[in-house]
């Protein structure tokens, strides 16, 4: 078996990270280790993104593999294009977003370095899922970027946090079920342990095996689902992005949902081109739909952020969903693209409510005023989820979300898609009104005006830029997912 550790090294770097933080852990424990655990954490995390950025380039023409087996076949266990690429390197960035937020919010705590060892260990299995090819791979990593999450969580050490990781880990463990079933009957059907898109192709021909395989398929979207904030997979979701801290919640809204989304495009990329009737679109257009509507409707009664953008989480996994539907290499395409735009712009939210200490919408009223920077970014953040210039960026991904269905002819999808613009239109221009108003009083932070911390500051100016410079030039957005 040929081992390529450049082609690996986006994966490697958090590793590298965590055997890092607990030696220095072990060495220097408590405070004093803390102190550099989240300097070495970036370090690592940046470092990994610039070998996913440098696999992409690399993998424009073929696609980067390693862990390849001897004939026959030459099948490679990981394989990494320019698509999974960029996703990995969106990782590993959200990662260090999340990092930034958890250092303002971990100043006086002494599980600093824990803090830092659970995220880079979610970030590798992150990393790690983009790029797995077989089925074992695939599942560990998928569990490596969700069981550290839910400690995250429950770190916070109070009685709804802790309620809050309960919740997170019985839905993790009943989505690791689904998973493992539904590979098992990938396995029958294809007789492959791998996502290969000939097995599928043979087994989709076989009347027998179709069933078997179509079973699969719908198992397996189903333990995404929990993974994605899927209707109706969702429950966890808004119970829990409120409990957690910020910088928590933040990991789970970028880096966990482009992990999630990164491993469906290896599944649907092994159906893609294969698999055909009105079966498959059903199984990935009924949850797509449900999350769209549902997702808006209650996003719009919200009054505090956390839980606004927890049921704005659960849309947009509608919206990731859509073009998927279409079960083509545009489709492909179009919700890697989505996921990055949605996964910076929520990040970016995130670090704004953070910066304000904002616990209800109104808190954040005049937050352009007071702090020019959060409530700038914040508005920018939201036109690109509503899909309104200047965030142009949210307005291509719409519509090449859109465009799939389209093609394929998926009418009932494009006219959900279109209700939910509308609703989701409301939802963030509702908050938006808010910020430019005069402040009231009792709506600041409590204890006074926010802090002026750098790590929420270096969050909103780099997703600020990267959202600027999408809705610029989208061109380079949608040239690096393939």
């Amino acid at each position: 078996m040929s081992v390529d550790l450049l082609v690996l090294a986006p994966a490697l770097a958090p590793v590298l990270g965590v055997v890092l933080l607990l030696v220095g852990d072990a060495l220097a424990p408590g405070r004093a280790g803390g102190r550099w655990a989240l300097p070495v954490a970036a370090c690592v995390l940046v470092g990994g993104a610039v070998a996913a950025v440098r696999a992409a380039l690399v993998a424009a023409e073929d696609p980067a593999r390693t862990l390849c087996l001897p004939a026959p076949g030459d099948a490679c266990l990981w394989s990494a294009g320019p698509r999974a690429s960029a996703l990995q390197a969106g990782v590993l960035l959200a990662a260090a977003a999340a990092l930034a937020l958890v250092h303002e919010a971990a100043a006086l705590r002494r599980d600093t370095a824990v803090t830092a060892t659970l995220l880079l260990a979610a970030t590798t299995g992150g990393v790690a899922v983009a790029a797995a090819r077989d089925l074992g791979g695939w599942l560990v990593a998928l569990e490596l970027a969700t069981v550290p999450v839910v400690a995250l969580v429950a770190l916070r050490g109070t009685r709804p946090a802790t309620h809050g990781a309960l919740g997170l880990l019985v839905t993790s463990l009943a989505s690791f079920a689904l998973l493992v079933l539904g590979a098992g009957l990938w396995l029958t059907a294809t007789g492959e342990p791998t996502f290969s898109s000939a097995a599928a192709a043979g087994a989709w021909e076989d009347p027998q095996r179709r069933a078997v395989l179509a079973l699969a398929v719908a198992l397996l979207v189903a333990g995404l689902g929990f993974k994605l904030s899927l209707v109706p997979f969702h429950a966890w979701t808004p119970q829990v992005y409120p409990r957690a801290d910020l910088g928590t919640t933040a990991f789970l809204a970028g880096a966990s949902k482009l992990s999630a989304t990164a491993a469906l495009l290896v599944l649907v990329s092994a159906l893609a081109g294969v698999v055909d009737g009105p079966g498959p679109a059903l199984v990935l257009g009924l949850p797509a739909a449900l999350s769209l509507l549902l997702g808006t409707v209650l996003a719009l009664r919200q009054e505090d952020p956390a839980r606004l953008l927890a049921w704005s989480t659960v849309a947009q996994a509608g919206w990731v969903l859509l073009p998927l539907t279409a079960l083509s290499e545009d489709g492909l395409r179009a919700a890697a693209a989505y996921v990055l735009t949605y996964a910076t712009a929520t990040l970016v939210a995130f670090a704004a409510v953070s910066r304000a200490g904002a616990r209800s919408l109104e808190q954040t009223r005049g937050l352009l005023r007071r702090d020019p920077l959060a409530g700038g970014a914040l508005a920018l953040a939201l036109l690109v989820l509503a899909g309104l210039p200047p965030g142009v960026v949210g307005l291509v991904v719409k519509i090449l979300a859109v465009s799939a269905p389209v093609a394929a002819g998926v009418w009932p999808m494009v006219a959900v898609a279109v209700v939910a613009v509308v609703l989701g239109i409301a939802v963030y221009l509702r908050w938006l009104v808010v910020l430019p108003g005069p402040r009231r009083e009792g709506d600041a932070r409590a204890g006074g005006e926010p802090p002026r911390g750098w790590a929420s500051a270096t969050v909103l100016v780099v997703g600020t830029a990267l959202l600027a410079v999408a809705s610029v030039l989208p061109h380079l957005l949608l040239t690096a997912v393939g």
